[in-house]
């Protein structure tokens, strides 16, 4: 890519759009500005209406001057491209234009991606300007929309990691991004249809993965303690005094309630899934409504802490060590039960009746 850049696509609102790229992009900003363009909150640069009579030509003149190359897209402008697609996704989406001008920026995406497909690829190993998101109000699920690179018509769509779950770059079980039809209501069925139920379904799966690790991390700790108070010595052998045991048990009981906050982050979600009576241990039910009190033990007491002031380290530990206790001693049959859930689907789209294009049916053209 040239080190100054001005892609131009044609947009339903404002006729004609521009978008910076490279990395002396500056150089592109200077140009579209003396051109007559104005640039809008995203970073997308809009020619007004009545345009001061400036025509393409004019402004391949003055890139030159500041030495910018002009392309022309042979697509749509893709905040138009994804506006579309989300009218006909179920549940309320807002989007929104991402503008990568400088390759920097989009490097600082490629770690909130949660993919194991093209999508995650294409953003390391190829230059992507600009994208789109989409965003359920409902449930926060944030998807990124962008051109298939190297191909005319394709688009391609997958997720940010879900809140919470950030830490899953490079996660192998993540969903797989997917390719898009150029048409907005046979993408959105592909979406609906295809790609919600696997991310979904990964979420599901993450959650589950991150409430393991943590009560195994609390129980592993806890055997550690056991053993300590058993021997009355440290690790290394050294004899444990009264005072120092006193020490290390308030050191593991706030471990465990800072690792036992991911249990509250993701446990009350899973458990609402749980189907005791339709899976292989219906009598889990008992265990699954013991778990759910002690959970609601815990967020009241989070609650607490949060928003009512301090509480002293002692009575947070005393009070919540009965709902981790509770939550050790149970674990095995709460994850056997959360693995064998699913989330709630989403309404299906039937297929549509109506092809409406994506991107419009013109030549590619470049202009230096």
């Amino acid at each position: 890519m040239a080190e100054a850049q001005i892609i131009l696509s044609h947009s339903r609102d404002s006729r004609l759009v521009a978008i910076a790229a490279g990395e002396q992009y500056p150089w592109a900003h200077t140009a579209l500005a003396e051109s007559g363009f104005r640039r809008d909150d995203d970073g997308v640069w809009h020619l007004p209406a009545d345009g001061n009579g400036t025509t393409v030509v004019d402004l391949v003149t003055c890139a030159k001057r500041h030495r910018t190359s002009v392309h022309t897209s042979s697509r749509r402008f893709i905040g138009d491209a994804a506006r579309d697609l989300a009218r006909h996704l179920p549940g309320q989406w807002n989007t929104s234009v991402e503008i990568y001008s400088h390759p920097a920026y989009q490097e600082d995406v490629v770690p909130w991606i949660w993919d194991s497909g093209e999508l995650g690829r294409a953003l390391q190993r190829e230059r992507i300007p600009y994208a789109a998101t989409l965003t359920d109000t409902a449930h926060g699920t944030m998807l990124l929309f962008v051109e298939r690179p190297g191909r005319q018509l394709d688009y391609l769509v997958g997720a940010f990691a879900p809140e919470g779950l950030e830490e899953g770059y490079g996660d192998p079980h993540a969903p797989r991004s997917i390719v898009l039809p150029p048409f907005a209501a046979r993408a959105a069925q592909t979406v609906a249809n295809r790609y919600l139920p696997s991310y979904e379904q990964a979420v599901h799966a993450r959650r589950t993965s991150a409430v393991a690790a943590a009560l195994g991390s609390i129980r592993s700790e806890h055997d550690t303690w056991q053993t300590m108070v058993a021997s009355s010595r440290h690790s290394d052998a050294t004899p444990l005094s009264t005072a120092a045991l006193g020490t290390a048990t308030e050191e593991f009981l706030d471990h465990a309630w800072r690792r036992f906050l991911t249990v509250v982050d993701h446990a009350p979600t899973l458990i609402d899934r749980c189907r005791p009576a339709s899976s292989p241990w219906p009598d889990d039910a008992a265990t699954l409504s013991r778990l759910a009190d002690a959970m609601t033990d815990a967020e009241t007491l989070l609650d607490e802490v949060l928003h009512s002031g301090p509480v002293p380290s002692q009575e947070r530990n005393a009070r919540a060590w009965p709902a981790i206790e509770t939550w050790l001693t149970d674990q095995e049959i709460f994850l056997r039960q959360a693995r064998v859930s699913a989330p709630h689907r989403r309404p299906a789209l039937p297929v549509a009746a109506t092809v409406r294009p994506l991107t419009a049916a013109r030549p590619a053209h470049r202009s230096h």
